[in-house]
């Protein structure tokens, strides 16, 4: 429960910031967000597993977008395993950094930067070994420069001949001069780009969690209010090629038999209530039959950071 507890205390914070944006409606939730958490637990009390729980489901809540990252992985985790076995594709990490600017700033740089990846990947080089990428913008804030940092994180499907094929191989100081002469800053240093080695749950993460970490845009309002104007509206997670003909299949359920079974056989519910600063525990209830067929030998709809 310590992440839950983590989570929660951020949302309290979340609150005081977030109330000048929404309406009186989507406030309650945003307070109630969390309060109620039931879970389901096997005999020894070592496994659980959410069951229930009153959500806000607003983007900038840090316990639903910490919830949300987990689904999103596992999603992007069945993605890429449709596009490896039935494509017959590989995996590249690129990373494309930008130089930081300040927070009246942000928000037009990312337009900026948004132009510049589309110019990026209508490149002919870049059109020839690209079948298909997810794209990520991150922001990260600098506290001792008080400034923030947009970039993109992407992942690409390549033919598995494209580490051996010089032709269409793209190295890290070509990445850079394509991304230098895109932008049109030759100031800026560095991109990193690495094979997706296999069963590696990073990469998976880094695409998947919110685009700004909970404890940078919760230090004040003014910086929350920076990260919630530049990211308010725009598409978290950008689709292209193969990947986005595989979230079309993941939609329709049919990467579902990509899913693993839970293994565990849940025989309890536990219920957990927030009181200001910490969950407080209620009784163990045993299942019924009923629930019990309901809730065991299901597939696994969220992939654990601890994997």
């Amino acid at each position: 429960m310590e992440k839950y507890t983590d989570k929660k205390r951020r949302n309290q914070v979340f609150q005081n910031f977030i109330e000048k944006f929404i309406g009186e409606k989507q406030m309650e939730l945003v307070k109630d967000c969390g309060t109620f958490l039931a879970f389901v637990t096997n005999r020894e009390q070592t496994k659980k597993k959410l069951y229930k729980n009153n959500m806000c489901k607003n983007r900038f809540c840090p316990m639903c977008a910490w919830r949300k990252a987990r689904k999103d992985a596992l999603g992007l985790s069945l993605m890429m395993q449709h596009v490896k076995q039935v494509e017959k594709k590989e995996f590249i990490f690129l990373t494309l950094t930008t130089p930081n600017v300040k927070a009246q700033d942000l928000e037009n740089e990312i337009k900026k930067y948004n132009l510049s990846f589309g110019r990026l990947v209508k490149r002919k080089k870049v059109m020839g070994m690209m079948k298909g990428y997810v794209r990520k913008l991150e922001i990260t804030y600098n506290r001792e420069r008080d400034d923030f940092n947009p970039h993109f994180h992407v992942l690409i499907a390549v033919n598995q001949s494209y580490f051996k094929d010089s032709k269409v191989y793209i190295s890290q100081k070509e990445w850079l001069k394509m991304w230098q002469e895109a932008t049109g800053m030759p100031e800026i240093t560095q991109v990193h780009v690495q094979k997706v080695k296999q069963n590696n749950n990073k990469e998976l993460y880094e695409m998947a969690k919110y685009s700004g970490k909970d404890s940078d845009y919760l230090i004040n309002q003014k910086i929350f209010d920076a990260y919630y104007k530049s990211l308010k509206g725009k598409q978290i997670l950008v689709y292209s090629g193969l990947f986005k003909e595989a979230k079309k299949l993941l939609k329709d359920g049919k990467l579902d038999h990509l899913k693993e079974i839970d293994p565990t056989e849940y025989l309890y519910l536990i219920y957990y209530a927030w009181n200001q600063t910490e969950y407080l525990e209620s009784e163990l209830h045993e299942l019924t039959e009923e629930e019990k067929q309901k809730i065991n030998h299901q597939t696994i709809n969220e992939l654990e950071e601890d994997q």
